[in-house]
């Protein structure tokens, strides 16, 4: 059974920093997600890539350089818009699990999607609010659980918020 251990980030260079960490001890792209809002666009981006997913619920792909760079790296970024709520920016597990809530329409939205992946609906309604003000969620998928200390212990370490873990029925889709 794999766990999935969340954060809150406060701004992009938090999550980079973070993120940067996890691949650093060793963690791959396809374990490790975020989400956040898409104020900007793409142009604070390097370049644009196409990103496929279900019914065309992406609108486009994202990769970074500069400040980007390392959310760059992470599998499958693009462009997630969730109607009644607006674009974001997804990359890793979140986004097949959250592109599936994309085109089921406003009524699954981000908290269905979160709550779909296995977190429980109060700590997907707190994340559904900090994202949407502009915070960034990070997740990191993994089967080991001296894996799982590692993750929180480098979530800390950063300052992030609202740490919390949860177990998934199933491996997220890669």
């Amino acid at each position: 059974m794999s766990t999935a251990v969340y954060c809150i980030a406060q701004d992009h260079a938090h999550a980079e920093n973070i993120v940067n960490n996890l691949k650093e001890s060793g963690f791959s792209a396809n374990e490790i997600s975020v989400l956040f809002p898409d104020k900007s666009g793409t142009r604070d981006f390097a370049h644009e890539q196409n990103t496929k997913m279900p019914e065309g619920a992406a609108t486009g792909g994202i990769a970074g350089m500069g400040t980007g760079a390392v959310l760059g790296w992470l599998a499958g970024i693009g462009t997630l818009a969730i109607p009644g709520i607006g674009p974001f920016i997804a990359a890793g597990p979140i986004m097949a699990a959250l592109g599936g809530a994309a085109v089921g329409g406003a009524a699954g939205g981000l908290i269905g999607g979160l709550v779909g992946m296995g977190i429980p609906e109060y700590e997907a309604k707190l994340y559904d609010g900090k994202v949407r003000d502009g915070n960034v969620l990070i997740s990191v998928h993994t089967d080991k659980s001296d894996q799982v200390k590692l993750v929180k212990e480098i979530f800390e370490r950063n300052n992030a918020t609202d740490i919390k873990s949860t177990s998934e029925a199933s491996a997220p889709s890669h």
